[in-house]
Order: C-alpha cells, then sequence, then structure tokens
C-alpha cells in the first residue's frame, strides 16, 4: 500500500502506523516544514512533502481572524490543490490511504470528495456520543455524563467535525483503575480531584461540559482539566497508539474493510455505529 500521513506536530501516530509495519510506501506530509514528524520521516528514509500554509492563509487570518478561517474558503482550496499535487508527483497517482496523523488544518469538501473513503482520522474519545473537542475535553464530556470508561476513535472522514463513519474503536480505558494507578505512580491527588468535580455535577444536576464550565469555580475547572490532561496522557497509549496501527494494518491492509456510502464492512458484516471494537480481536498486539 501507498499511506500518506499527515503531520503537524511530533508525528507518533504516524511513528506506531510504520512500527506495526514498516513494508508498505510511507509518504510523510507536513504543513509545518521540520517539525518533529517530518524529522522522524527522513530518518525512516521515508518520503517527505512540505510546504506550509501560513503564506496561504495568510489572506484569509486576516479577513476572518486566526480561528474563524471557513473550511472551504478559496485559500484553503488553493493550497490543497498545490498539497496534492506535490504528493501524487511523489506517489505517482493517488495514494491508497491517508492517515491523519496530529494534523492542525482542516481538510476541504474537494479532498473528502476525492478521496472519501480512503482518509483515516483519531478521536481521543467516542464520536458516537457526541463527545467533540480538543486535547482532554472529550474526556471531561465522558466523566459528566457518568461514563465509567473513555475510548478512542478512529473514523473514516467526511465533511463534519468528527462525524465520519466508524471504522473501530480502541479496548475501553476505566477511568477509576486508570486513575489510582497513576497515582500510584507519583501523579498526586488525582482521585481527590476527580471526586470534587463528580460531587460538584451531582450536586448541580449537570451532565454536560458546557453546563459545567458555566457554573464551576476557578478550583473545579482546574480540577477537571488535571484528571483530563492525565487521563488523555494515558488514553493515547492504550487507546491511539494501539488503535490506529490496528485500523491500519489488521483491518485494511488485510482486506477486510469495505465501505459503501456510510456503512462501514469488516469480514463482510455491517458494523454497529461504534464500529469494531480492538476486544472483540484475541491476537491484536
Amino acid at each position: 500500500m501507498i499511506i500518506v500521513c499527515f503531520v503537524s506536530g511530533s508525528g507518533t501516530n504516524y511513528e506506531r502506523i510504520v512500527e506495526r509495519d514498516p513494508e508498505h510506501d510511507y509518504v510523510v506530509f507536513t504543513n509545518r516544514p521540520d517539525c518533529e514528524g517530518v524529522k522522524k520521516a527522513r530518518a525512516n528514509n521515508h518520503v517527505t512533502v512540505e510546504l506550509s500554509h501560513v503564506s496561504y492563509l495568510k489572506a484569509a487570518r486576516d479577513r476572518y481572524g486566526k480561528a474563524g478561517i471557513p473550511r472551504n474558503c478559496p485559500d484553503r482550496l488553493t493550497y490543497e490543490q498545490d498539497v496534492w499535487r506535490l504528493i501524487e508527483e511523489k506517489v505517482g497517482g493517488t495514494p491508497d490511504l491517508v492517515c491523519l496523523a496530529g494534523y492542525d488544518q482542516w481538510l476541504t469538501d474537494r479532498t473528502v470528495d476525492r478521496y472519501y473513503p480512503r482518509i483515516l482520522n483519531i478521536h481521543p474519545g467516542d464520536t458516537t456520543k457526541g463527545y467533540a473537542g480538543l486535547y482532554w475535553i472529550p474526556t471531561a464530556k465522558a466523566i459528566l455524563a457518568g461514563d465509567k470508561e473513555i475510548r478512542s476513535t478512529l473514523f473514516i472522514v467526511d465533511k463534519g467535525e468528527d462525524t465520519g463513519p466508524v471504522l473501530a474503536q480502541s479496548r475501553p480505558l476505566e477511568i477509576a483503575p486508570t486513575l489510582r494507578h497513576l497515582e500510584s505512580e507519583g501523579l498526586d491527588d488525582l482521585n481527590r480531584s476527580f471526586s470534587r468535580v463528580v460531587e460538584f455535577a451531582r450536586q448541580h444536576g449537570i451532565t454536560s461540559y458546557e453546563d459545567f464550565t458555566g457554573s464551576a469555580d476557578d478550583k473545579h475547572k482546574a480540577d477537571i482539566k488535571t484528571v483530563c490532561q492525565s487521563l488523555q496522557n494515558a488514553l493515547k497509549k492504550a487507546g491511539d497508539w494501539k488503535l490506529y496501527p490496528f485500523g491500519v494494518h489488521d483491518l485494511i491492509a488485510r482486506g477486510r474493510v469495505k465501505v459503501v456510502d456510510r456503512t462501514v464492512y469488516v469480514d463482510g458484516e455491517s458494523m454497529p455505529p461504534y464500529g469494531y471494537r480492538m476486544e472483540l480481536e484475541s491476537s491484536e498486539s
């Protein structure tokens, strides 16, 4: 397979994918030239493509503000057109799979139309429950909803924000035992902070992150951030870093996956909304 990994930072998901099976043809694209991810790709003797988005989006940033650039504005479309021209020149055609592996820019609808369902992304939370958001926010949403465990989700990119059909989910990471384990390794007061958050939410009838941020004082906000950052780091190792290689190599590369419109099939069976769960696989590494 020709697998293109899009990276913007450390490239740890790219590393995990390659470690599972280094025999595919890997290309690494970055919008942040000389980032750690592309340095790792060079060390692996993988083809790299670098093109900064900054000059392309400068005018749009001035027009809309840094956080308000529309997903399909002409500036993004021009940038992506040049990105794909460079990538396809390198691979001599179109890649078999595109893995967003810590990429910090939106893909436009034009790219989704061209490559769906061959674009994967991973999310540190259960997208089927609406646990959207960056960094540790999905874990906060799970805790406030009363969940006892968290999962990573590997999904096929569509034109929404983390709304694509789910390919697979990681094994569950149980919240309470994980916090106890993290405390045993030297992260103090996690359970106390967790208890304060849960009790505050119970007393005020809070079940959503939005209600929590609107009601909590600085202490409770600090508590939930501390707890969720620690859980998120644990989920990255136990969830993301196992799920992404599993989805790429154990499912897709083995020909076990078929996608028809928005329905995902694994081994010929249509998957539920949460996709294939790793605990069903007895031999995954």
